[in-house]
């Protein structure tokens, strides 16, 4: 029965609300005269059940005004219907009071809004718990909703936005001037400016992405979302990263072995011309000459190292006894820079599965960088390196940081491409091969740096379960 009801309310439902106009609700009179003598909870259970599948297929603004008009569909229906007529002991038909009628019409409308109220704060409450911050300003630019995560990020009580405008929000007196700022230039670049999305970057490092809705789209307002998108950029640096590499891998695979052979050849005749050299007075000439050979040399092998390291070897290791090695290596050059080394443990015995020779190479070459960072910048402070090695349970961290120069964004961000170098005769492929011995291990470096406050590589390793 229920069916049958359902199958003549909902096309007449669908269509007072797309017409949006008061005079289709003469459908609704229609069909409450058809519907004359089925109860009045088979028709509201229809009526909910119709209403929901509309909602479903819009936006939850929408949603809300569906429900707001399906309740003058449903009033002028049941009046047409004359409710349920009662039958007296007697067998007649007995038709209900104007009072009783307005009981039962309250007691329906009751129940029909209550439905309402349930769905709707089904709504508010995805919304609310989004991972996304909203914010909805009508057309006048007064703030008429806010989520939770968007009160998060401006760090301001969510009852004291609403109702507030751009102006009010940018005066509140618990906005920090950095938040300021960042709204202002949302502001420029997305209302002035007419821009749909904007990425910016806090102070803590995240990444966030700003989208907004125009008001010609929502009936004047402006729908405003702000989504955390960190995880996502260092995906795409990654994928970045690993298409730069493979890059590398194909142009050292053709060349590599090509240039190494008559560098050779090189090499052994300078050593043949050598003695003649001598007698002429020009043996600095053939050691200058084999000294940039064996420089080439040099670039080659870790040209050919940075297209493909070696598959680890791996072995059970205490990494603070690495670590603690690699800076006994390092000790009479740190002495000879002016440049003190520091180790910090907060392990107990933490252990790894790494290639040590492999490992031990990236942390040697992270602490060099560092000694280079610390000594273009003696005549302010003495060096300073401090190794800390920290753990989750699942990684082990080891912290290099120093007191150099530090680095501005856009050296941070090239870092570790292939022959990106800030030195005058360096190759650029130390830190790209140390970011890939490490990701074949399993594991990840990052890089927090600051211009005039020093730099901090972190490698993360797995721990041996």
């Amino acid at each position: 029965m229920m069916q049958a009801i359902r199958k003549r309310y909902f096309p007449a439902l669908a269509e007072y609300i797309r017409g949006g106009k008061d005079a289709s609700l003469q459908h609704a009179n229609a069909l409450g005269q058809q519907l004359y003598g089925f109860q009045p909870e088979e028709i509201i259970a229809v009526h909910e059940d119709c209403i929901q599948a509309l909602a479903a297929n819009v936006d939850s603004k929408d949603a809300v005004q569906i429900y707001h008009r399906s309740f003058l569909f449903l009033m002028e229906l049941m009046v047409a219907c004359r409710f349920r007529m009662e039958i007296n002991s007697e067998g007649d038909i007995v038709e209900p009071t104007a009072e009783q009628k307005i009981v039962a019409m309250r007691e329906r409308l009751l129940s029909s809004n209550r439905s309402f109220e349930k769905v709707k704060n089904k709504y508010e409450n995805v919304l609310q718990h989004m991972d996304s911050g909203i914010a909805l300003f009508d057309g006048d630019g007064i703030l008429s909703f806010v989520n939770v995560q968007m009160a998060k990020l401006l760090d301001i009580p969510r009852k004291t936005l609403v109702g507030c405008n751009i102006r009010e929000i940018l005066l509140h007196p618990k906005l920090n001037i950095h938040t300021k700022r960042t709204i202002l230039r949302l502001y420029r670049e997305m209302i002035l400016k007419r821009h749909r999305y904007y990425e910016f970057q806090q102070k803590d490092g995240k990444h966030l992405l700003a989208t907004v809705t125009y008001g010609d789209q929502l009936d004047g307002d402006f729908l405003f979302s702000v989504k955390d998108v960190s995880e996502y950029k260092h995906i795409e640096q990654s994928a970045l990263q690993n298409d730069k590499l493979a890059m590398l891998g194909k142009i050292a695979a053709a060349i590599a072995h090509e240039i190494r052979n008559p560098l050779t050849s090189i090499r052994g005749f300078i050593q043949l011309l050598r003695p003649y050299l001598l007698e002429v007075g020009k043996e600095e000439y053939a050691r200058i000459i084999l000294t940039e050979i064996d420089r080439a040399n040099d670039i080659i092998y870790e040209f050919l190292n940075s297209s493909k390291p070696s598959a680890p070897v791996k072995q059970a290791k205490s990494i603070e006894n690495l670590i603690r090695e690699v800076v006994m290596l390092t000790e009479s050059e740190s002495l000879m820079r002016n440049c003190e080394i520091g180790i910090e443990s907060h392990l107990e015995d933490a252990i790894v599965s790494i290639d040590i020779k492999q490992v031990k190479q990236v942390i040697l070459n992270l602490v060099k960088n560092s000694l280079d960072a610390v000594e273009e910048t003696q005549s302010e402070r003495r060096g300073r390196i401090d190794i800390v090695l920290n753990s989750d349970g699942q990684y082990v961290e080891i912290m290099i940081k120093d007191n150099g120069k530090g680095m501005d964004k856009l050296t941070m961000s090239k870092l570790f491409d292939p022959f990106f170098t800030t030195k005058e005769e360096g190759t650029g492929l130390g830190l790209s091969v140390s970011y890939r011995i490490i990701r074949n291990h399993g594991g990840t470096i990052r890089v927090n740096s600051k211009m005039g406050s020093g730099t901090e590589f972190i490698i993360y390793l797995p721990l041996v379960g």
